[in-house]
């Protein structure tokens, strides 16, 4: 058993490579192998977004706060709001991130395959951003 103290993880800013906008994460769980669990608390200032996206076993996202957007690749974004639960399967291009006018924060939980947990694509266009949301 191995017990990871509060705070002793830094708080690291996300990637831009991978992300638009500003966006923080803090690892709950980097878990050894052979186990494959990766989490993390996700927050994203408004406007702020992932990349469009895949992830070898899928991904739920759970949302704490805020109000923020979902969409796979061909379809407006959804809202998605405190509370909500979202499965994303196995190889589904999405992106998720804030609205435009509110923070969001949400926990990604999603299983590495030799150690990535995401295969990055480009990022997602002012104009899919823009789409209007379904929801």
């Amino acid at each position: 058993m191995e017990i990871t103290k509060a705070g002793s993880r830094p708080t690291r800013r996300a990637p831009d490579s991978y992300f638009t906008g500003t966006v923080w994460q803090d690892v709950i769980a980097d878990a050894p192998e052979p186990a494959r669990l990766r989490a993390l608390r996700v927050t994203f200032e408004p406007g702020a977004r992932t990349a469009w996206h895949t992830h070898p076993f899928g991904q739920t996202l759970h949302v704490e706060s805020g109000v923020g957007l979902i969409a796979k690749r061909g379809e407006a974004p959804q809202v998605i709001r405190p509370g909500d639960s979202i499965w994303i399967p196995a190889g589904v291009e999405h992106w998720h991130g804030a609205g435009p006018d509110t923070g969001m924060v949400h926990l990604a939980l999603q299983e590495a395959e030799n150690g990535k947990t995401a295969d990055w694509l480009e990022h997602v266009s002012d104009a899919d951003y823009a789409l209007t949301p379904a929801g």
